[in-house]
């Protein structure tokens, strides 16, 4: 068992990884938890990816709400998750599948959305400029 020890360590895992897999033991969606810590999904989304960090306030407001350290979500050191169980079953699995894709369909909707607006404001831009 001594390879699963550090399983969520610094050499192993990120940040990112150690915020998804502490939002997804407390099944919860990026969604759920952003709302809960008031920030936006992107926000939270950009942590699990490693694209940013929270400052100190939230970082603590996470833990709290993941029932996990701080020091273990920066380091994987203190009190956080085990290692994962392969004994994980397939239903669990396939709805934490459903649910990730339920939450990136909404996403893309709401982003084709922005991209219309942003695709007609720019036509209105170009007729405006083309009739000066």
């Amino acid at each position: 068992m001594a390879e699963n020890e550090d399983w969520y360590g610094p050499d192993v895992a990120t940040f990112g990884d150690r915020v998804a897999a502490a939002r997804e033991h407390a099944q919860m969606t990026q969604a759920a938890l952003a709302k809960r810590l008031g920030v936006k999904q992107a926000t939270l989304r950009a942590w699990e990816d490693d694209l940013s960090e929270p400052r100190a306030n939230r970082l603590s407001m996470l833990a709290g709400i993941l029932g996990v350290s701080m020091m273990w979500l920066i380091n994987g050191e203190g009190e956080g998750l085990d290692a994962p169980d392969d004994g994980q079953s397939s239903s669990e699995t396939a709805m934490d599948v459903l649910t990730e894709l339920r939450d990136l369909r909404a996403d893309m909707l709401k982003r084709a959305e922005q991209l219309g607006r942003l695709e007609k404001r720019l036509r209105s831009a170009l007729q405006g400029e083309s009739h000066d």
